[in-house]
């Protein structure tokens, strides 16, 4: 176990060049472009089309500097485990074969190290994150702790990107396509309903509201509607309380409805205290 944690401390970077050994072991070659998919498990979903053209024309000009990371699964088949962008760039550039790493389709741990060095070193949008996080606290069934621990952040920031997954699809394609910001959905996750949450969403993208703005909008919403929860009691309620009140000589609240809830009986002294428990034939 502590061979393993210093083995993830260490990076991907570092296992591929660390005394070329890949290159030593004849890990290292030419493979043929169309022989090689994209891993589904990749976190980043959303290539820069302007970026991907710029990096294609470097590519044409010098070649690839830094080879791309794959895993073999069978003899003309591979899989990318990093280095996507540049294995697009390769294709928009009319590239044949490109230059990479080979790793056993066995060793599990490297597509694990692959997604931590994405998650670190890639500028992912949210979503991207907390669908990386989730895959990886399944995958190697840890708790949130645990990941926090191995990609250096806090559970707390952990727990804010897992959120996000539970918010309508709509509104997290909305984070995925930078249409909103995460402080946001931060916002619409303190919302319930996802009807209001999907309400609030539309008003952002309409109106261009700010980050602070929607924090704003949440807030008076959660206000209203413990105001609400607090003032509203049905006849029936009502009537309950003034019967308790005159029983007791002393106001009584209650919360909830007529299905389930609580009777509050308020007192001021010791003496209230047992005038109350005499009327409860408890003393």
């Amino acid at each position: 176990m502590v061979n393993k944690r210093n083995t993830l401390g260490r990076g991907l970077g570092s296992l591929l060049s660390e005394n070329d050994q890949n290159i030593k072991n004849n890990l290292f070659e030419e493979i043929e472009i169309n022989k090689i998919e994209i891993n589904p498990d990749q976190p980043r979903k959303k290539f820069n089309d302007k970026n991907l053209k710029e990096l294609s024309i470097s590519i044409k000009n010098y070649g690839i500097i830094q080879p791309i990371t794959v895993r073999k699964l069978s003899e003309n088949k591979f899989q990318l485990i990093s280095g996507e962008r540049r294995f697009r760039a390769s294709k928009v550039a009319g590239l044949k074969r490109i230059p990479s790493f080979i790793k056993d389709a066995e060793e599990k741990e490297m597509l694990e190290l692959a997604l931590i060095e994405n998650i670190q070193r890639e500028n992912l949008n949210s979503i991207e994150i907390s669908i990386s996080y989730k895959k990886l606290l399944n995958d190697l069934k840890i708790s949130q702790e645990e990941l926090a621990d191995k990609v250096g952040k806090d559970r707390s920031t952990i727990n804010n990107y897992l959120r996000l997954l539970k918010l309508p699809p709509s509104i997290q394609n909305g984070i995925l396509e930078n249409i909103i910001q995460m402080g946001h959905a931060r916002s619409l996750i303190t919302i319930e309903k996802s009807e209001v949450q999907l309400e609030i969403y539309n008003a952002i993208v309409k109106k261009g509201l700010s980050v602070r703005k929607t924090e704003e909008l949440v807030r008076s919403l959660n206000r209203i509607k413990k105001s609400k929860k607090a003032v509203f009691k049905s006849k029936e309620i009502e009537k309950i309380e003034g019967k308790l009140s005159s029983h007791f000589g002393t106001k009584i609240f209650t919360s909830g409805n007529s299905s389930k809830g609580k009777i509050i009986i308020p007192y001021k002294s010791t003496n209230d205290l047992n005038r109350i428990l005499e009327i409860l034939d408890i003393i």
